[in-house]
């Protein structure tokens, strides 16, 4: 017989399981752009700044997106906001197939973002009442494995479907019909009531000025602004790794998708589950522990990727095992920033504050990183061929371009290493803060309850 505790734990797993896949899902759709660069820049003719603003847009109709849906998350049925968001990602995927010049594939990136805008609040929120402040960082860990895993299986596999179909428009089509499947199962989520890992009750009445609420709230400025380095470095990175590999080493599509997996992805699955455990030790041998740990983790991050570009074209599993090492201690990011967001805040507000702090960090980092390290790329293109008195533009040229571009990958994983510390340093005052107003409101409830 399975007992009421059991019969919690295997369902918290069965939703956790279904937020993992739908993660995977997420990141394998968002990552194939990055691997058809060169395809696509070469069929329509893009510089890389124009190749850039794709990831651009698309993140900035992620972020706005996801505060309303964020909001809706917060007051409505998770449940659906999960299964209608995977549905218009997916077919917005699908759609991106038929794109016939820029311009459309272009808007086919938005209505995906649209789409994907609405996971990570209502995720965010479940997780946080399916499990509670001492196990939140390897659930958060778990869930956030689907990052690696669909970074790992778009690089491992995209490549191999433009070569077998002889067209980088076949992933498109691939990648949207297992959402369709997965929507469906979505729906069908039995969800907790908002609070249900909490020590204390959770008051049912709304929060008057949600957002002011969270704006005074200091830890959470510092992790957004970790959060938007974070985001420039990853989101660079991801962007431009694989023609990176293609033009400075001279490696085919197929090696460097595969090589970029390795250091995405495989290094994920260490950093997230290892991370995770290692983040909830830290929280409970101390308050400030977790964070602590990030900002260690990102300092490691930044030295790794730093030495990767230093280390020249040299070796390519030189460059592989340095920058995927600093990969790795990026991935600590979310085992130790993201259950601390939620840490200091009510639980009415979770899905909201996740989508306000995606917000910040998404158009302010994310959306920013591919469109600057794209421009900076091409004004370092054209600096090197003035320098070696030139008179058009070759691929050499656009190498050492984009290789110089890319040295702003860890002096942004510096800067979040910074403020991952800052944030360490109010963290304990603020989390303290919420714990004792939850209090307050239950025992104000109880007693109002009791009277009547």
């Amino acid at each position: 017989m399975i007992n009421g505790a059991n019969r919690q734990r295997v369902q918290a797993g069965g939703v956790l399981l279904l937020l993992f896949l739908a993660n995977l899902l997420n990141f394998f759709d968002r990552t194939i752009p990055a691997i058809i660069t060169e395809p696509l820049r070469k069929e329509y003719g893009l510089s890389d700044l124009q190749l850039g603003l794709v990831f651009t847009a698309f993140t900035l109709v992620y972020a706005v997106a996801g505060l309303p849906l964020g909001g809706l998350a917060d007051t409505g049925a998770r449940r659906k906001v999960l299964g209608w968001g995977l549905v218009v990602w997916s077919a917005f995927t699908g759609l991106n197939a038929l794109a016939w010049n820029y311009a459309s594939f272009f808007l086919m990136r938005l209505g995906v973002g649209v789409g994907e805008a609405s996971y990570a609040p209502a995720a965010s929120s479940l997780i946080s009442d399916l499990y509670p402040a001492n196990r939140r960082a390897r659930a958060t860990g778990i869930y956030m494995l689907g990052l690696p895993a669909g970074l790992m299986l778009a690089f491992f596999t995209v490549g191999g479907m433009v070569s077998a179909f002889g067209s980088w428009r076949a992933p498109f089509v691939i990648a949207a019909l297992p959402g369709m499947v997965l929507a469906l199962f979505m729906f069908r989520i039995r969800e907790p009531a908002r609070g249900a890992s909490e020590v204390a009750g959770v008051s049912r009445h709304p929060i008057e000025q949600p957002i002011r609420t969270l704006l005074r709230t200091r830890t959470l400025l510092w992790l957004t602004l970790s959060g938007v380095t974070l985001n420039f470095a990853s989101y660079a990175g991801n962007s431009f790794l694989v023609p990176l590999l293609q033009r400075y080493f001279g490696l085919p599509l197929v090696r460097a998708a595969v090589v970029t997996g390795f250091i995405t992805g495989v290094t994920g699955l260490v950093g997230l589950t290892l991370g995770g455990w290692v983040a909830d030790r830290m929280h409970a041998r101390s308050e400030r522990g977790r964070l602590l740990f990030g900002a260690v983790s990102l300092l490691a991050g930044a030295l790794g990727t730093g030495l990767a570009l230093l280390s020249g074209r040299g070796s390519v599993p030189l460059f592989a095992m340095c920058f995927g090492l600093g990969w790795l201690g990026l991935y600590n990011f979310y085992t130790t920033v993201y259950p601390a967001i939620h840490d200091v805040v009510d639980p009415r507000l979770r899905a909201r504050a996740v989508a306000l702090v995606f917000a910040g960090i998404y158009v302010l980092g994310g959306a920013l990183g591919s469109a600057v390290v794209g421009g900076l790329s091409d004004a370092f293109t054209l600096a090197a061929m003035r320098e070696a008195g030139a008179g058009e533009v070759t691929e050499a040229f656009k190498a050492m371009g984009l290789h110089s571009a890319m040295f702003l990958v860890p002096v942004m994983l510096l800067f979040t290493s910074l403020f991952i510390y800052l944030a360490s340093r109010t963290f304990v005052a603020d989390a303290r803060r919420i714990r004792e107003e939850l209090a307050r409101e239950a025992e104000g409830e109880w007693g109002l309850r009791k009277a009547a």
